[in-house]
């Protein structure tokens, strides 16, 4: 249960986190539409498919860590566990 705050200031952190919140949310979906794009090319056979997506997948997660969203090197892991995939 959430409480309206009372202190005019307390409103702005309110309205600044469900900003930010909602934006998080959108560049980590992004990150795993993608993701699940490349599983389903993968899934079916289809190895082209899936290698044309790692540079969409990369962009995605590079855009995330660059605004904290998600952190640096958890980017990296992503592309790096992708791309093993796609080419194993």
């Amino acid at each position: 249960m959430s409480t309206i705050p009372n202190i005019a200031s307390a409103s702005k952190r309110l309205r600044q986190s469900q900003k930010r919140r909602g934006l998080n949310r959108a560049k980590k979906a992004a990150i795993k539409r993608v993701e699940k794009q490349i599983r389903l090319h993968l899934e079916a056979g289809d190895r082209d498919a899936a290698r044309a997506l790692l540079p969409e997948l990369a962009q995605a997660a590079d855009k995330a860590a660059k605004r904290n969203t998600i952190h640096a090197n958890k980017a990296a892991r992503i592309k790096s566990r992708w791309t093993k995939r796609v080419q194993g």
